[in-house]
């Protein structure tokens, strides 16, 4: 049964190559595909410069900030390092919640919703929540915003409070969905839907590897290692820092690439000149999300070194795991979060503990010298995820999420596919 759906998001790709909330458009969009009126809730942005209608999706942004400088509601741009909210975040945090309610009432009551569906639970599920005038709620958990809730009490309170009220709660990993049940959301009403990815969208062909590497400026015959994302310490960057003083013994060519910005760059960058290998270590900056592939391709190995941060934090499932697996590159990453949901040690990649830039170097260079085990596990890799992890299958998953919501068979809930 068709819905209409107003979802409430603090993140979405403001304009073509954004990389901020990527996976938020390809759920919206694959609803829409699926014949439901989607209509998302947004906080204005200046960079938000894309059309308000499009595939199916009809954006609704809404003005908070009586001054430039509390333009950071939303887009990571309240976090410093994502582990503590900036002084900004304090000050528009409730100038954006009063304001997103008022936008959201506004939305359900014009277009008639039938579900409201909230992302992140604080703030978008409690603005969704505090909207909703009793249609089914559902809300979606994405990483930050269960870690605001586990340190913040008051973030804790609100969250409870919205997962009282959910009629149905996703999580993009069964540790997200694990954390949500301990701040009180009701494991009878929740399923873990991990976030897919568009295969099709990255090749593993020699003119794609040829692309990436002419854009990074890296020689055809050069060892390549890739990591993206932002500088953030979840992310686990210093330890792949670390890493390269055995390569380089072992590799004296090799170059590595950190591909992204955040707060800590120049604390890694730093890092790479102490170790003596600066001239190693590249810093492109941050990629527009259609050259990721291309990137991703020209790479030998793919790194997602990710961990649990001194704070608590972290990532429910990086989109850069699923899209490095898409494009067949050989994958070194760690068990943390939702990771080893998708990748398993040996099969369709290498695991290593978190924080071992030991462990890190020796995968590497296992795959840098093996070449026929990195086609092994990159080609099972790709297959995994073409079979599992198409965002169709995410999209059939959140309708079932709809339809549970509504009282309706729970048939189709659990991992998309």
């Amino acid at each position: 049964m068709p819905e209409t759906v107003v979802m409430v998001a603090t993140s979405y790709p403001r304009f073509a190559g954004d990389i901020h909330g990527t996976f938020m458009e390809p759920i919206a969009r694959g609803l829409a595909a699926r014949g439901h009126a989607v209509h998302v809730v947004l906080p204005w942005h200046p960079k938000l410069t894309r059309p308000l209608e499009g595939g199916g999706v009809t954006l609704h942004p809404f003005r908070y900030a009586p001054h430039p400088s509390l333009n950071v509601f939303g887009y990571a741009e309240g976090l410093k390092a994502d582990v503590a909210l900036k002084w900004a975040a304090w000050a528009s945090a409730p100038l954006g919640l009063l304001a997103g309610i008022a936008a959201t009432r506004r939305v359900v009551k014009q277009v008639g919703a039938t579900i409201v569906h909230g992302h992140w639970v604080v703030p978008g599920g409690t603005m969704a929540a505090l909207a909703a005038a009793g249609r089914p709620l559902v809300v979606s958990l994405h990483g930050s915003d269960v870690f605001v809730a586990e340190r913040h009490a008051v973030a804790g309170t609100v969250a409870r409070r919205t997962f009282a009220q959910a009629r149905w709660v996703t999580a993009c990993s069964a540790d997200l969905r694990d954390r949500a049940i301990g701040l009180g959301a009701d494991p009878v009403r929740s399923s873990v839907i991990p976030y897919g990815v568009d295969a099709e969208g990255f090749p593993r062909d020699a003119e794609a590897r040829a692309r990436g590497r002419a854009l990074l400026g890296v020689g055809a015959d050069v060892p390549l290692v890739v990591t993206i994302g932002r500088f953030v310490k979840k992310k686990g960057f210093e330890y792949l820092i670390d890493a390269v003083p055995a390569l380089v013994a072992r590799h004296p060519a090799v170059q590595v690439v950190l591909a992204g910005n955040g707060d800590l760059e120049a604390e890694l960058r730093e890092r790479a000149r102490a170790a003596g290998v600066a001239d190693h270590v590249r810093f492109p900056g941050l990629l527009a999300h259609q050259t990721v592939p291309q990137v991703l391709a020209a790479a030998d190995v793919a790194v997602v070194p990710s961990i649990r941060d001194d704070a608590g934090n972290v990532d429910g499932l990086p989109n850069v795991v699923l899209e490095a697996l898409a494009s067949g590159t050989p994958v070194v990453a760690t068990p943390a979060g939702g990771i080893p949901s998708v990748i398993a040690d040996g099969e369709n990649g290498l695991l290593v503990p978190e924080r071992d830039a030991a462990g890190l170097a020796a995968s590497i260079d296992r795959l840098l010298v093996d070449r026929d085990l990195g086609e092994r596990l990159g080609s099972r890799a790709r297959s995994r995820v073409q079979a599992e992890h198409g965002w169709h299958g995410v999209a059939a998953a959140f309708e079932a999420a709809y339809d549970a919501a509504r009282g309706r068979a729970l048939s189709g809930l659990g991992t998309a596919v």
